[in-house]
């Protein structure tokens, strides 16, 4: 009963003609973003920060978050027309989507992915709605020394699961880290990493760094590319525009499959939306009772990992909104997000501004509605947004991150650091150097820092604080798994490799 009133306050709060206004702002950019290549919800929101911050927290925290949601119902429309996704996580959706807009279904593919995509993702923010308090309540149990230990478990998730190497992972956390340092320490007042330049005492601002690794990287690879604008084959648009009666039952079983695994995978930290769709798409072929059409136009590689990839938006705001920890790099920038408004996400939250939370959970269930609205009318219009230019799209972009940051401080240092890190994160980008793990180490570096030195000012310096108690032992062996069990599997099988070699040169020999 606690949690329906507390969403009846939410719908109360939010249903306003300015805070609806700015929902629909939010799913409208997202939309836009997602369908754009290159363009995703990560580079938006930080492109958006500098708007954010002269907004009331509700209505810029309810855009921001729109933005995340929305992006996710985007990608799938070029997924499917032209097989361009416009988010990694759209990928799988081209497998089988494209092929159905060959075959002229392609209103019927858009149509499972944007009804799909509403299911999952109201299905995602009832999950929000129920898991968020109880977990909530759950980590008023955590002490200082659970908490750096959940930040460091979180750091080593991001960076473990990145596709890639686990070494350059971890290498672009310590960077991020060794920027999250910079400045003076507010505990000792001495300054560190500041190399006597007076602009860095303050510290780097997070929005410049966030948008100089993403937007800037992003603008050069594509401008480098001066790749084409994709036409349109027309041809997509013919036949039905909406799903048959055999596609909806072929769609059904893969709607809510998809929806409760990602939410469930959204929810672990540095997994993200993306591994939801592809382990849907498996599971569905799978399960399907013709899997020999998956490849050719199923719909159910279509209903599938739509579903999951925006059931695992909800699934991520959990760890954020409960414990204040960001699951992934988009998470990371709406947690600056609620700390430039002076809130610090976590359990505290619930009782100190439960208002807003509740507010933005139930925005959620409207801008759902409000995508729902656009994008099965609009995908037309949408899609035609292709049409631009990749060169003329992406020094708007320049342009729009050189404002951005400028606006913070009004510092031409800034500037200079803002194309210093985009280069930086240009080179990183172009040899396999995640952004991801840094940015959550930016984020997330202050808090460690805070809670190992409260963990040691409490126990007078003794580390046996990270495994005396029940919850933080159980954490720090996560810790020691996630990190050693992949380095022993790989010794294992380079000595299996090398035993092979060997057994074979000798057979060779005999």
């Amino acid at each position: 009963m606690d949690i329906f009133s507390n969403i009846i306050t939410g719908f109360s709060a939010v249903l306003s003609l300015e805070t609806l206004a700015f929902a629909f702002l939010g799913v409208l950019i997202g939309t836009l973003t997602g369908i754009l290549p290159g363009i995703g919800p990560i580079t938006a929101i930080a492109l958006l920060i500098p708007l954010a911050y002269g907004m009331e927290p509700m209505s810029g925290l309810i855009m921001l978050i729109g933005i995340y949601y929305g992006s996710m119902y985007g990608g799938s429309t070029t997924a499917i027309l032209v097989k361009t996704p416009g988010e990694v996580a759209s990928i799988v959706t081209t497998l089988d989507g494209y092929e159905m807009a060959k075959q002229g279904k392609a209103g019927r593919a858009l149509s499972a992915a944007a009804i799909g995509s509403f299911i999952a993702g109201t299905l995602s923010t009832i999950g929000l709605m129920l898991l968020a308090p109880t977990l909530a309540k759950a980590a008023y149990y955590f002490g200082s020394a659970e908490y750096f230990l959940l930040i460091v478990l979180a750091m080593t998730m991001v960076s473990s699961l990145t596709t890639g190497s686990a070494l350059k992972a971890y290498i672009s956390t310590l960077f991020g880290l060794s920027i999250a340092m910079v400045g003076i320490d507010l505990q000792t007042s001495v300054p560190r990493y500041t190399f006597g330049i007076p602009n860095l005492l303050d510290g780097i601002d997070f929005v410049l760094i966030a948008i100089a690794l993403f937007a800037i990287p992003e603008a050069l690879e594509n401008m480098a590319r001066k790749s084409k604008s994709r036409k349109m084959d027309l041809q997509n648009f013919k036949g039905s525009k909406w799903m048959t009666r055999e596609d909806w039952k072929r769609s059904v079983g893969p709607f809510g499959r998809g929806s409760v695994l990602g939410f469930l995978i959204g929810v672990l930290p540095g997994v993200g939306p993306s591994l939801a769709s592809f382990l849907s798409y498996g599971m569905e072929k799978k399960l399907s009772k013709h899997p020999e059409e998956f490849g050719k136009g199923a719909i159910e590689g279509v209903s599938g990992p739509e579903a999951a990839n925006n059931a695992g938006v909800g699934g991520a705001l959990v760890p954020l909104f409960t414990l204040g920890i960001p699951g992934s790099a988009t998470t990371a920038l709406l947690m600056l997000i609620f700390m430039m408004y002076g809130l610090q996400p976590g359990p505290g939250m619930f009782d100190s501004n439960p208002t807003l939370l509740w507010a933005i959970i139930a925005s959620m269930y409207i801008g759902n509605i409000m995508l729902l609205v656009l994008n099965l009318p609009l995908v037309g219009v949408f899609a035609s947004l292709l049409k631009i230019p990749t060169v003329p799209l992406f020094v708007g972009v320049v342009s729009f991150s050189v404002l951005g940051v400028y606006g913070i401080n009004f510092n031409q240092f800034d500037l200079f650091l803002l194309f210093g890190f985009g280069l930086v994160g240009y080179a990183m980008q172009r040899f396999g150097f995640p952004l991801a793990p840094a940015v959550m180490a930016l984020v997330l570096g202050p808090l460690l820092e805070q809670n190992f030195r409260r963990s040691m000012e409490i126990t007078n310096g003794s580390l046996l604080t990270f495994v005396e108690r029940p919850i933080s032992l159980v954490i720090s062996i996560l810790i020691v798994l996630i990190v050693f069990v992949p380095i022993l599997k790989t010794l294992l099988k380079n000595k299996r490799n090398k035993k092979e070699h060997i057994d074979a040169n000798i057979d060779k020999q005999a």
